[in-house]
């Protein structure tokens, strides 16, 4: 095989669909195992490093660093949407000037998030009932995290674009460059200059550029594809209002899971330091075990807007099909694994046996709806490549609002006892399963209604 042909744009349009959406995957699926590894490395070592505390730090960070980043993924949603239905229609000029929308628009999104997050940090972190024991960690990582968030910012939007032109090869191996360079600066950071969480986030800022840069480079290889010229980077007004049509519910999906873990956040900090600590660490795991799921969901996204941008749709429904069964079987295997090796795994990040027991338990609660966000996912990813992403974000909101917030709160509260006066811990891990097997139903269903169909942009 021309070593050449892994870096050239796939088209999603020939073959057998099941064949073609696990070739584009499984690049997707290395990529994302390469993007959690900057989190799991960050959590080893400052666990390993400078403590419990530390590491729980970090993970009370996370909910507001994902609310700070819902402008980009939807912007990079909405790109590769955008991108592939007129890859897949070969519609040249729309698909040059798509792309000069979506590099514009992320840096507006930059500059926004550089000038707003490190104002509203401390306020929200104080506001939720952070640990005094943790918050300090917590803004500097913030701090840094948002003054460089330009880096991370353009290589999820340039990676989404490459990825919507069929090729999610290039966008693995700089983030996997990215990626041995982000463990190599963690190691200096942290273990040689002591620098804590705040190396952390440095090391992750520095490694992200690189990534961008790569990404970048790359755009302006595909001159046989696109242009990219610099009247292209002035957005026009359609380009920009059907980016925010396709991107926005996106980003207001994520930005209400967001909004939910910051709210169930402050119920976690009831428990205190060590059962944050310890959902750090099942969100660390939980993330590889995800991969899947989130993988062939992109992967959905891109066979889907080829295919609808060419008429094709037969197409896509067999994919969808195909697609989610080999999607759950994978995580119906990483879902036994975690159960035979779980403990091993959690003593990874500590060496404190209580931490890693009660990680441990709270990841078995999960274990079947890991199955079920497969479904929600893929059956996620066919719809929003077909143009339909208001869909997915009623889901999300109705289960993400509407039911996981009171559901917590409602069990915590109902397990209240003299003994267990924060109440049962483990609630937190129930309502989240209930939410999962749920709205992978309410999912399923609406696929088959079939309102997706009608939305193609690139006719």
């Amino acid at each position: 095989m021309n070593i050449k042909n892994l870096f050239a744009p796939v088209d999603m349009t020939e073959g057998s669909p099941v064949k073609q959406i696990v070739k584009f995957t499984i690049p997707m699926l290395l990529g994302n195992i390469a993007q959690q590894l900057y989190n799991t490395v960050d959590s080893i070592i400052v666990g390993r490093f400078v403590g419990d505390n530390a590491l729980a730090a970090v993970g009370s960070a996370g909910p507001l660093l994902n609310l700070m980043l819902v402008l980009f993924m939807g912007v990079a949603v909405g790109a590769s949407i955008m991108v592939s239905q007129y890859f897949g229609a070969r519609k040249r000029e729309a698909l040059s000037k798509a792309i000069g929308a979506s590099i514009t628009l992320t840096g507006i999104a930059s500059l926004f998030i550089m000038i707003v997050g490190p104002l509203i940090t401390r306020p929200i972190l104080e506001l939720l009932g952070t640990p005094e024991s943790i918050i300090d960690w917590c803004t500097s990582y913030l701090w840094i995290i948002f003054i460089g968030i330009a880096g991370g910012g353009y290589y999820n939007i340039m990676s989404g674009i490459l990825r919507g032109l069929g090729d999610s090869v290039s966008a693995l191996v700089y983030l996997l460059v990215a990626t041995v360079l982000n463990i190599i600066l963690d190691l200096v950071f942290v273990a040689y200059f002591r620098m804590g969480v705040a190396g952390v986030a440095l090391a992750t800022v520095l490694a992200q550029f690189v990534s961008a840069f790569l990404s970048l480079w790359k755009l302006t290889q595909m001159k046989n594809i696109f242009d990219l010229k610099k009247e292209y980077l002035w957005p026009e007004r359609h380009y920009i209002n059907t980016l925010v049509k396709l991107g926005f519910p996106s980003g207001v999906t994520q930005a209400i899971f967001s909004m939910s873990m910051i709210v169930v956040q402050n119920l976690t900090n009831t428990f205190g330091e060590q059962y944050i600590a310890a959902n750090v660490i099942v969100m660390r795991v939980d993330g590889f075990v995800m991969l899947p799921a989130f993988s062939f969901g992109s992967a959905m996204t891109t066979f889907a807007g080829q295919n609808i941008g060419a008429g094709k749709l037969d197409r896509v429904s067999r994919g969808a099909k195909n697609g989610t069964l080999a999607a759950m079987v994978i995580s119906a295997v990483l879902s036994v694994l975690i159960l035979i090796f779980g403990k091993f795994i959690m003593g990874i990040f500590t060496s404190t046996q209580e931490l890693i027991n009660l990680s441990y338990n709270m990841m078995c609660i999960l274990i079947i709806g890991y199955i079920a966000m497969e479904v929600t996912q893929c059956l996620s990813g066919i719809m929003r490549g077909a143009g339909d992403t208001m869909t997915p974000m009623w889901i999300s909101m109705f289960s993400s609002i509407i039911m996981r917030v009171p559901m917590a709160y409602i069990f915590v509260n109902l397990t209240k006892t003299p003994e267990l006066p924060q109440g049962n811990c483990y609630m937190m891990q129930v309502s989240m399963l209930i939410t999962w097997s749920i709205g992978a139903f309410i999912t399923f269903v609406m696929y088959r209604i079939g309102k997706w169909k009608t939305k193609a942009i690139a006719r």
